[in-house]
């Protein structure tokens, strides 16, 4: 006669590290509300699937549109290294988009960036240096298109 076993290992294809993200319009809104939660581990899962989304731009213009960069500036200052250093990977990502760089410039993401010249995270600072280089790339024409609007 067969026994069921249930194993205390994970499946294989499940990451732990990673938020089961919403499918649809409602995906990136969870997360959104997700990296405001109070528990660390929440804000970490939410970050690193975060990461992966915003490869795509249309996810990176629909994340600036719900308020991403705001609550992406108040995690850069979270005492806890990873999610500092996951917010910088966020942004650094963001910023090789052309509506990430010009969004960053009217939502004074730069100044918040700064703050992190002197973080003890070597990771942190790197992807701080990498996203202000990408923003120092942005043409002047554009910028100035952008910011009459």
């Amino acid at each position: 006669m067969a026994h069921p076993r249930i194993s205390a290992q994970l499946p294989p294809d499940i990451d732990p590290t990673k938020a089961p993200v919403a499918f649809g319009r409602r995906g990136l809104p969870k997360l959104n509300e997700e990296l405001q939660h109070p528990e660390l581990l929440t804000r970490q899962r939410a970050l690193m699937a975060l990461c992966d989304l915003v490869h795509d731009p249309e996810n990176a213009y629909q994340a600036i549109g719900l308020g991403f960069l705001d609550n992406l500036k108040n995690l850069l200052l979270d005492e806890d290294e990873t999610v500092r250093q996951k917010t910088t990977e966020v942004l650094y990502i963001m910023a090789t988009h052309s509506i990430g760089r010009t969004n960053f410039l009217e939502h004074g993401v730069i100044p918040a960036l700064a703050q992190l010249l002197d973080d003890p995270v070597d990771i942190c600072r790197w992807n701080m240096h990498y996203a202000l280089k990408l923003l120092s790339e942005t043409p002047t024409g554009q910028l100035n298109y952008y910011t009459k609007m």
